[in-house]
């Protein structure tokens, strides 16, 4: 219990924290003098950089150990938090913003969830999973959105009284900072419990050293091809790009947006929780693709509405169904793959996501600047979520995590 604990409260602190910053990095930057191209390539780096740090430590944390891993991940975040309040000059805070771990959208990033997950998988049986992945994204959705709150009030009250606005924003890269060090410290709590009693193998080959999958190659290799193609399609309607869309589409004010946006983050983690017992009744991958599938088709009717409020009526009721495949999808992975392979399969699953969504954002930007295509970007991503869901439907209904096997026929998961 106290590893399930600690568990969740670091998922809560970090998520706390990256909103708390997602919500003034760019104003920051800005401040220190940056230009907005010079803002655009340090996001950029930022996020290849936690891409690469990622795979790297998560296909190896198994192996080096969990808790190492996750300490080492918050001193990176420490590292970030520190670099961006020490340092003006470009060349430097790129390199520690490519290596150290911060969030420019407020959402997970880093090694954590793949080997925070991996660590919460092996302490619970099969038949918890499900129940606890779903809380433990619910924790996520909550924290991201009061620390994104937290973020705008408090620098708006400190600059309100007088404090000059770079010197309001470095508090809170302070209190970043200071987060990873909690987390460091209650990394090092976690037992042994969550730790993986690693086997070596000899002759692996050199792909199974470098990915730290052996058994479960295949499998991870298709589910990824699928989740890349399912995150490609959702960098089409980031939560950017949305913004900007109800921007053009009927001139949302920033005020409507904040409100909108916080909303869908609670939604989304009410989903997230609804998914635990249709999981039970209808199976993982049925419940990844049911529900996935009338969310996308919502999603394409949101342009074809004619004023704001009907648009946003819509969008929310998506969310209410959005996230119920998250949970599903996450505790599928690491149904399906051996214990000792949990942090890899998490790490490479949640890798390709990351550069299949860094992909899109791009594209849409160009396709909302012509005004015949301004809702293309809603139309692609909704049609290409539902040939990624119809496709994961045909190649894995057939695969049964352990919990769902039938023990008339036997089947086995493959």
């Amino acid at each position: 219990m106290r590893d399930l604990i600690i568990l969740f409260c670091t998922r809560s602190l970090r998520l706390f924290a990256f909103g708390l910053v997602s919500v003034i990095l760019v104003f920051f930057l800005a401040e220190r003098g940056f230009t907005t191209s010079e803002v655009g390539w340090l996001l950029s780096l930022t996020l290849i950089g936690d891409a690469v740090i990622s795979l790297f430590l998560t296909t190896r944390a198994d192996r080096w150990g969990r808790r190492r891993t996750l300490m080492v991940s918050g001193l990176l975040m420490v590292v970030a938090g520190l670099a961006v309040i020490t340092t003006g000059n470009f060349w430097l805070l790129a390199l520690a913003m490519t290596i150290g771990v911060i969030s420019p959208a407020g959402n997970e990033v880093g090694p954590f969830l793949a080997v925070e997950q991996a660590a919460l998988a092996h302490i619970v049986t099969p038949h918890q999973r499900t129940h606890y992945v779903a809380w433990y994204n619910v924790a996520g959705f909550s924290a991201t959105a009061l620390g994104a709150l937290v973020g705008g009030i408090l620098s708006g009250w400190w600059q309100g009284k007088g404090v000059p606005a770079l010197s309001s924003y470095t508090y809170l890269f302070g209190v970043y900072a200071g987060v990873g060090l909690l987390l460091v410290i209650l990394s090092m709590r976690l037992s042994d419990a969550v730790e993986v009693e690693h086997n070596p193998v000899k002759n692996r080959g050199l792909i199974a050293n470098w990915t730290g999958l052996h058994e479960s190659r295949s499998i991870v290799l298709r589910l990824s091809a699928l989740f890349a193609l399912d995150a490609f399609a959702g960098g089409f309607i980031v939560q950017s790009i949305l913004a900007y869309w109800f921007y053009l589409k009927f001139g949302a004010t920033n005020t409507e947006l904040g409100g909108l946006f916080f909303a869908t983050n609670i939604l989304s983690g009410i989903s997230a929780l609804v998914a635990v017992p249709l999981a039970r009744r209808l199976g993982l991958v049925n419940t990844m693709v049911f529900t996935h599938l009338p969310s996308n088709l919502l999603l394409m009717a949101v342009p074809l509405m004619p004023n704001f409020q009907l648009a946003v009526g819509l969008l929310l009721l998506r969310h209410l169904i959005s996230q119920m495949d998250v949970p599903a999808r996450q505790s599928y992975v690491m149904a399906v793959v051996a214990p000792s392979e949990y942090s890899a399969a998490n790490g490479i699953t949640a890798t390709v996501r990351s550069l299949g969504s860094g992909l899109a954002p791009s594209l849409a930007g160009g396709l909302l600047s012509v005004a015949p295509l301004v809702n293309a970007p809603i139309f692609l991503a909704g049609g290409l979520k539902i040939v990624y869901d119809l496709a994961l439907y045909r190649g894995f209904s057939h695969i049964k995590p352990p919990e769902e096997i039938d023990a008339k026929t036997g089947s086995r998961p493959r």
